[in-house]
């Protein structure tokens, strides 16, 4: 996927058709009707019947954290970009993965759909480590907005939005009916429904993006630095509507971002990472009250507002 929503802008010159099947690769739907039509329309399990992404509740009441990694690494060479890293993801929860650049944000987000794979450890999605046979089925379950929305440049809001759920042979009348009540989360102007993402602002280029991960209506989000490179009141008043979702849809949220503020306002936990390592895992209030180090205290000392 990466490789694919990367090529988008050196792809604009593809006929719609090979534009559409780089989407779809991305998104990794090529599956037959008869197979989808076993998971529903929406990619959703019928009672009774199991899944790869969603296994049996844990007896006595114990709740199956999300997103598990246990001694996760990931190197590019003899550079090592992530690890070892240990750490979960509660459901219902927002989580903030902060740092300076480099510091391994994205490739830990990337990983915990197997967009990229770690050299060791274990990443498991509810319970179960990520299995390549069983991709498909799990990213249903995942809506993930990249860095800077990666709209398709030939296709039209509804388009982008509406692809996959197209793929899945989604009714048009329920196709239809999904982007109102997404627009509506979203605040996007029912008018601009019929532009093309060169029509758009850079803030409704992204609240594009969020309503196409939300389209199959998944139990996670993963947002990749999904409010980067907007102006400061475009920002804030995204952060406003992207917690107002959070607490209305109550998804399980993972989001990469620089700002720490930022964090403090979108989740409840952060973890700060360093050199692909945790330096430390808490609420944000607690990084700037007891820093684990010095590290930890020069970072919440650089996000200080100016007098």
């Amino acid at each position: 996927m990466i490789a694919a929503l990367n090529g988008i802008e050196q792809a604009e010159h593809l006929p719609a058709r090979g534009l559409g099947h780089r989407m779809l690769y991305a998104f990794h739907c090529n599956s037959s009707t008869a197979k989808v039509g076993s998971y529903g329309a929406r990619g959703e399990v019928p009672p009774g019947r199991g899944s790869p992404g969603r296994p049996a509740q844990a007896r006595f009441g114990a709740v199956t954290d999300v997103f598990e990694t246990s001694g996760v690494m990931k190197s590019y060479g003899r550079a090592f970009v992530v690890g070892p890293i240990d750490f979960s993801v509660p459901p219902g929860t927002t989580t903030a993965l902060i740092g300076p650049s480099g510091a391994g944000k994205s490739t830990l987000l990337r990983m915990l759909n197997g967009l990229i794979w770690p050299d060791s450890g274990t990443v498991r999605f509810r319970g179960r480590p990520l299995a390549a046979g069983e991709l498909q089925e799990i990213r249903r379950q995942i809506g993930y907005v990249v860095q800077g929305g990666a709209l398709f440049p030939h296709l039209d809001v509804r388009g982008n939005v509406s692809l996959v759920a197209r793929w899945l042979q989604w009714h048009p009348t329920k196709i239809a009916a999904r982007i109102e009540e997404l627009a509506a989360i979203a605040r996007l102007p029912r008018d601009a429904l019929r532009r093309l993402p060169r029509q758009l602002s850079g803030g409704q280029a992204q609240r594009v993006s969020l309503m196409r991960a939300l389209m199959l209506d998944p139990d996670v989000l993963l947002l990749d630095e999904p409010l980067g490179a907007l102006d400061p009141m475009t920002r804030f008043d995204l952060q406003e509507d992207l917690r107002d979702a959070f607490a209305r849809l109550k998804k399980t949220v993972v989001m990469v971002t620089h700002d720490l503020a930022e964090a403090a306002f979108l989740a409840a936990q952060a973890v700060l990472l360093r050199d692909g390592r945790i330096a430390q895992q808490a609420p944000v209030e607690e990084l700037a009250r007891a820093p684990a180090d010095e590290f930890v205290a020069r970072f919440v000392r650089a996000h200080r507002r100016s007098p």
